[in-house]
C-alpha cells in the first residue's frame, strides 16, 4: 500500500457550526476541501489506528463523491475497517445506532440535515465520537484549529469502492463493508416498540400518511411502516431518496407539509400523517384535525412513554433546548423526575443521556429522541405515537385535549428570518444584550419581566460551561420570549424569535396560536427592532 502524502492550502473559512460543517456544494468541491476536513478531523483524534469508522449520509448531490474521498483517507490514516451504507445511505440516526451496536471508534456523517440539496444545494459533513453522538466542543474546536493550518493529508491511489453490493471488499490494508442500511435500525425499533399492537391498530382499518420528503427515512419508513407494521402500500409517500429531494426543501413543518397539514384537517382525511427531514432525525405529528407542535410533542412522548416496551419501567428524565416550550417541564414534576434545560444542539444531551439522567429528550424545531441512540431521530418518534394511539384507543386530537386538561397549555411558536445580513444580526443581537440588566422588574404590555438574561449552561455532568446560547425574556406569568442566531443555515444567518404562553387551561380552550400570542410578539418587535433593522416585513417561517 502506497500511501500519497498532498500538499494542500488551508482554508480558514471551515469553522463547524452547531452540526458540523455545511457549506454550498460548490463549496465543497473545490480542489482538496473535502480532504482538507476530513484530514483535520482525523488529526484532532487520538487513539484510532485499527479501529473501525461509520461513514453514511443522506444520499444528497455530492454524497457519493465525497464518501469515496474519506474512505481512502481514513485507510491512508490507519483505520482497520469502514462500515458504510449500501448506496452511502445511512440516516442519521441509523448510523448512530451501527456505531453504537459495532463499538465503533466513530463515524462521519454526510448530510446538511433538512437544508435543500442538489449541484447548488447544501452539504454537510459532521464527526460523531464512539457514544454515536455529535462531536463535543473540545474536539469541534481541535478540528477547526486544524483546519486554519493544515498543510498536507494523507490518502490513497485507488479504485472506488462498489457502494451499491453489500459485502466485503478492500482499500489498501483496510476492510470496507457495505451493510444494509435499514436492518440493524428496524431491529431496534422492534425492541423498543409493541410492533403487534401496532400491526392490530393498521388492522383495525386506521389510516395514515408518511411523507418521506424524497429523502433518505423513504427505506426505513417502506420496510418498517408497510412491511413489518402491515400498513397498506402507498401509506409511505415520496419515499425514494433523490440527490435534490426532487427539488424540494426536506423540512418537515407547516409550510413544506402544507398539503399534508390540509389533508389531515379534511373529514375524509387520514387518522395520522408523519414526516421526516433529509437526514432523518427531525419529525412532524398531525393528527385529523390536530397539528402537534414540536414541543407538546416531547411532552406527550414523555408523559406516554411508558406504554411502549422499550420504556415500560418509566424514564429516568427529560431533557430539551432553551428554547423549546415548558410544557415537558411539567411532566416531570408530575413525574417526580429529573428535567434540564440545555443549549440548542443534540451534543449537550449526549451527557445526560450516558450518565443515566435522562431518557428522553428534544427540541422543538422537531427534533426528539431517547437513550436509544445519540442523535434525535424522527421515525422513532413517529413510532412511539403510533404505540400510544395503538394502547390508549384514542386519537391524536383526544390525547392532546387530555394533556393539556391535566397539565395545562403552553401556546408556542417560533418566527424565523432566514438569511439576514450577519452583520445587522449580529449587532441586533449585541444590542439586545446590553438592553437586558435594565428589563428586569419592568412591565411590558401589562405583564412584569422576572428575569432577562442570556443563558449560559452548567453541565452537571462534566462541569463544562457553555455562554451566550441565547436571549431569554421570562415573565411573572411563565411567559416567554427567546431570540437567538442558529448555525445551521450556510447563507447569512438565521434569526429565531420564540414565543410562548402558559395557560392552565381545562383543554377545551383552543385559541389560534398567533393571536393567543400576540401580545409577546409586539413585545419582542419592540424590543429588538428586527423589521426596522433588517427591512422584513414578516417572518421568513413562522413554525
Amino acid at each position: 500500500m502506497t500511501i500519497k502524502t498532498i500538499n494542500t492550502t488551508p482554508y480558514t473559512d471551515q469553522k463547524p457550526g452547531t452540526s458540523g460543517l455545511r457549506k454550498r456544494v460548490p463549496v465543497f468541491q473545490q480542489a482538496n476541501y473535502v480532504e482538507n476536513f476530513v484530514q483535520s478531523i482525523f488529526d484532532s483524534l487520538e487513539g484510532f489506528a485499527g479501529k473501525t469508522l461509520v461513514i453514511g449520509g443522506d444520499g444528497r448531490f455530492f454524497n457519493d463523491v465525497a464518501i469515496q474521498k474519506a474512505i481512502r483517507i481514513a485507510a491512508a490514516n490507519g483505520f482497520g475497517k469502514v462500515m458504510v451504507g449500501q448506496g452511502g445511505i445511512l440516516s442519521t440516526p441509523a448510523a448512530s445506532n451501527v456505531i453504537r451496536k459495532y463499538k465503533a471508534f466513530g463515524g462521519l456523517v454526510l448530510s446538511a440535515s433538512h437544508n435543500p440539496g442538489g449541484p447548488e444545494g447544501d452539504f454537510g459533513i459532521k464527526y460523531n465520537v464512539g457514544n454515536g453522538g455529535p462531536a463535543p466542543e473540545k474536539i469541534t474546536d481541535a478540528v477547526f484549529a486544524r483546519t486554519k493550518v493544515i498543510d498536507s493529508y494523507k490518502t490513497l491511489d485507488t479504485a472506488d469502492i462498489d457502494l451499491g453490493t453489500i459485502g466485503t471488499q478492500t482499500v489498501g490494508d483496510m476492510t470496507v463493508e457495505v451493510i444494509d442500511p435499514v436492518k440493524d435500525y428496524a431491529a431496534l425499533m422492534e425492541e423498543l416498540f409493541d410492533f403487534e399492537a401496532i400491526r392490530a391498530l393498521f388492522a383495525s382499518g386506521f389510516r395514515m400518511t408518511f411523507d418521506a420528503m424524497h429523502a433518505v427515512t423513504g427505506p426505513y419508513a417502506h420496510t418498517i411502516i408497510e412491511d413489518m407494521l402491515g400498513a397498506p402500500k402507498g401509506t409511505v409517500i415520496n419515499g425514494t431518496p433523490s440527490p435534490s429531494f426532487n427539488d424540494g426543501h426536506p423540512d418537515p413543518n407547516l409550510v413544506y407539509c402544507k398539503d399534508m397539514y390540509d389533508l389531515l384537517m379534511t373529514e375524509d382525511g387520514p387518522d395520522f400523517g408523519a414526516a421526516s427531514d433529509g437526514d432523518g432525525d427531525r419529525n412532524l405529528i398531525i393528527g385529523k384535525n390536530r397539528f402537534v407542535t414540536p414541543s407538546d410533542s416531547l411532552a406527550l412522548l414523555a408523559a406516554n412513554a411508558h406504554l411502549a416496551p422499550g420504556y415500560k419501567d418509566g424514564i429516568a428524565g427529560i431533557a430539551r433546548s432553551m428554547p423549546t416550550s415548558a410544557a415537558a417541564d411539567r411532566v416531570a414534576e408530575k413525574l417526580g423526575i429529573e428535567m434540564h434545560e440545555t443549549p440548542t444542539g443534540w451534543k449537550f444531551f449526549g451527557n445526560l443521556l450516558d450518565a443515566g439522567r435522562v431518557t428522553i429528550c428534544g427540541e422543538e424545531s422537531a427534533g426528539t429522541g431517547s437513550n436509544h441512540v445519540r442523535e434525535k431521530d424522527g421515525l422513532w418518534a413517529v413510532l412511539l405515537w403510533l404505540n400510544i394511539l395503538a394502547v390508549r384507543k384514542q386519537g391524536v386530537d383526544a390525547i392532546v385535549r387530555e394533556h393539556w386538561a391535566s397539565y395545562g397549555r403552553n401556546y408556542y411558536t417560533r418566527h424565523d428570518y432566514e438569511e439576514v445580513d450577519s452583520a445587522i444580526a449580529n449587532a441586533l443581537m449585541t444590542d439586545l444584550r446590553g438592553r437586558l440588566p435594565a428589563l428586569a422588574g419592568q412591565v411590558l404590555e401589562g405583564l412584569e419581566v422576572a428575569y432577562a438574561d442570556d443563558f449560559t449552561y452548567h453541565d452537571p455532568v462534566d462541569g463544562s460551561t457553555s455562554s451566550m446560547q441565547g436571549v431569554r425574556i421570562g415573565f411573572a406569568d411563565g411567559s416567554r420570549i427567546v431570540l437567538r442566531l442558529s448555525g445551521t443555515g450556510t447563507v447569512g444567518a438565521t434569526l429565531r424569535v420564540y414565543l410562548e404562553r402558559y395557560e392552565p387551561t381545562d383543554g377545551q380552550h383552543d385559541l389560534d396560536t398567533q393571536h393567543a400570542l400576540a401580545p409577546l410578539i409586539g413585545i419582542a418587535e419592540s424590543l429588538a427592532g428586527i423589521k426596522a433593522r433588517t427591512g422584513r416585513t414578516e417572518p421568513s417561517v413562522i413554525t
